[in-house]
């Protein structure tokens, strides 16, 4: 396996060009939208000129990060880069319409921390003890002694808060609450950004959860947690792809689940699957993988193909096979 390129040779490539496209994952969250902003702020202050994509454009509820408008949609006619950064992004095809839009790019960072991560580009950096790609970004900025500043704080803020669950999940280190005090110290309201990323939800989402949860079904006495969302629950309701994330944790909150899994059914005919462990003994990404899925031993995801029973009953019976082969 190629080495991880340094912190430090990265910043110099990142010094050494002038015009960039940061992109991230499809179905975006908080840790790719706050990354990718992030990322462009820092650029554009080293006189960059910087392209920020994503697949599906910003999400509704992160607008009021500093600068989130710069997440645009790619376009339809290829565009040439000197640099492509992949962020938070474990597989190319993750990258959705955003790869297809580059036309050419003198060099690829993928910068992720994702177990998963294929390690595709010429320059890659996957930290897996890091709960978030925004904890990778603040060493990265420190290291090559990057540009920062209190807008650039509160979207790598953002980004480390909603992958470690407001650092709350297992994965969260010392380093991360040390990297959380320094951005605090930058001036940032964290009460007005905690409460703007969970507690100031559409109302749409409680209708959503509240059909989810009346669909819910447990299996393995208990262990297993599982809910869905048809495209036409979807559509009566008025939802939005953004308002399933963190639900999925409502069903992990329950005592003796050990796993929950969500399963969404998309307009492509694939149901998206994610899904959640809170006992180290069940890895689902090693679930996952075997959907051709992936991501972190404890919070893992995958397309397959549908109908939704069927993707329903395949992924079940892959946890089944898991939690026994883990309790012998």
């Amino acid at each position: 396996m190629t080495a991880d390129a340094s912190l430090s040779e990265i910043a110099g490539v990142l010094r050494a060009h002038q015009r960039f496209v940061i992109m991230s994952h499809m179905r975006p969250d908080g840790d790719a939208i706050g990354c990718e902003v992030a990322m462009a702020l820092c650029l554009r202050e080293l006189g960059k000129d910087v392209t920020v994509w994503n697949e599906d454009g910003n999400m509704e509820k992160l607008r009021f990060l500093p600068a989130s408008d710069l997440v645009q949609k790619p376009p339809g006619e290829p565009e040439d880069f000197d640099v492509a950064l992949a962020l938070d992004t474990a597989t190319r095809r993750r990258l959705g319409t955003c790869f297809g839009a580059i036309r050419s790019a003198r060099v690829w960072i993928n910068i992720d921390h994702h177990v998963s991560n294929e390690r595709y580009g010429d320059l890659v950096h996957i930290d897996t003890a890091a709960p978030a790609t925004g904890q990778v970004l603040y060493e990265l900025i420190r290291a090559g002694g990057l540009p920062f500043n209190a807008a650039i704080a509160a979207n790598l803020f953002a980004a480390i808060s909603t992958d470690t669950g407001s650092f709350q999940y297992s994965n969260t280190t010392a380093r991360t609450f040390e990297i959380a005090g320094y951005l605090v110290r930058t001036g940032i309201d964290v009460g007005k950004i905690s409460e703007l990323l969970y507690q100031s939800f559409p109302r749409r989402r409680l209708d959503l959860l509240r059909e989810l949860l009346n669909g819910m079904k447990t299996d393995c006495d208990g262990r297993v947690a599982a809910f869905s969302l048809s495209l036409e629950t979807a559509a009566r309701v008025g939802a939005l792809p953004e308002d399933t994330e963190g639900l999925i944790d409502t069903i992990r909150a329950i005592e003796g689940v050990v796993v929950a899994v969500f399963f969404e059914e998309l307009t492509d005919g694939r149901i998206r699957v994610s899904m959640r462990s809170k006992d180290a003994r069940y890895n689902v990404c090693k679930i996952c993988s075997r959907f051709d899925g992936g991501g972190h031993p404890m919070a893992a995801g995958a397309r397959v193909a549908g109908p939704l029973a069927k993707a329903e009953a395949d992924v079940l019976s892959a946890i089944r096979e898991e939690i026994a082969s883990s309790t012998q």
